[in-house]
């Protein structure tokens, strides 16, 4: 893995990340199959904050160093999401959802990014529990529930 961490940037189309400590690092292609708000109160809780801003990956091509952590999760779906997390710092890092990986792809916690200035959110999903104060962008696709 080639990383650059000052910039975020490798080769043309990768990306670079990684936990607070750097204990995680990864690298993945560039760009995301999508980049979404869950404002689920999971991942409120999660996050410590009122959502968390996602990427989407193909899981296959990440490339990923350092221990994680996995916390098994129930949802709202009824499905369980796998979310993992540096054991070290607690930074979380990646969820992983049965319908996701059916569809080949992991999420990446846009927060681990080393470049997060061009991330554009354009899907916010559990809006039914998306806090009152928190605006969502005018034409912003949004998903009551998942």
């Amino acid at each position: 893995m080639t990383t650059e961490a000052t910039t975020g940037a490798t080769s043309a189309g990768r990306r670079t990340g990684g936990c607070l400590c750097e204990a995680v690092r990864y690298e993945t292609p560039w760009p995301p199959l999508l980049t979404g708000v869950c404002h689920c109160r999971h991942c409120q809780k999660q996050a410590g904050t009122a959502f968390s801003v996602l990427v989407a990956v193909p899981f296959a091509s990440l490339e990923r160093t350092g221990e994680l952590t996995t916390y098994e999760d129930g949802s709202d779906s009824g499905n369980p999401v796998l979310r993992k997390f540096c054991g070290k710092c607690g930074s979380p890092v990646f969820s992983e959802t049965p319908d996701g990986m059916a569809q080949g792809m992991i999420f990446i916690k846009a927060g681990t990014l080393d470049e997060v200035n061009d991330l554009a959110p354009t899907l916010h999903f559990w809006t039914s529990s998306a806090q009152p104060w928190v605006p969502i962008p005018e034409g912003a696709h949004k998903l009551a529930a998942q």
